[in-house]
């Protein structure tokens, strides 16, 4: 039984902090990409930044690089998103996913398994 469980969303002010957390279980978390999207109302659910499985790179969508920061913790099974300067634009449900293998451009495509999302809102 796969698993994903985000938590650490929140209501924070424009300019403010968030670190999301995803607890995963049920598969070998050490060889699988990370990654986090987020959907907003009306809205596709779109990319927001992944961490490899072999060597840790990361990578980001272009609107949030510098802000936010991706990192995990392969003895805890958890994935990290550190969000800094939150705007009010950043305001979403956000999900954690896994895929297997490197991360490419088809990340999305590839995904095995979806958290069931946590909620940041960003007020003005």
């Amino acid at each position: 039984q796969v698993q994903l469980v985000e938590s650490g969303g929140g209501l924070v002010q424009a300019g403010g902090s968030l670190r999301l957390s995803c607890a995963a279980s049920g598969f070998t978390f050490s060889v699988y990409t990370m990654g986090w999207f987020r959907q907003a109302p009306g809205k596709e659910r779109e990319f927001v930044a992944a961490i490899s499985w072999s060597d840790s790179s990361t990578y980001y969508a272009d609107s949030v690089k510098g802000r936010f920061t991706i990192s995990r913790d392969n003895a805890k099974n958890t994935v990290y998103l550190q969000m800094n300067s939150l705007k009010p634009e950043d305001t979403a449900v956000y999900y954690c996913a896994a895929a297997l293998g490197a991360y490419s451009d088809s990340f999305k495509d590839r995904v095995k398994a979806w958290g069931k999302g946590t909620l940041v809102t960003v007020s003005s």
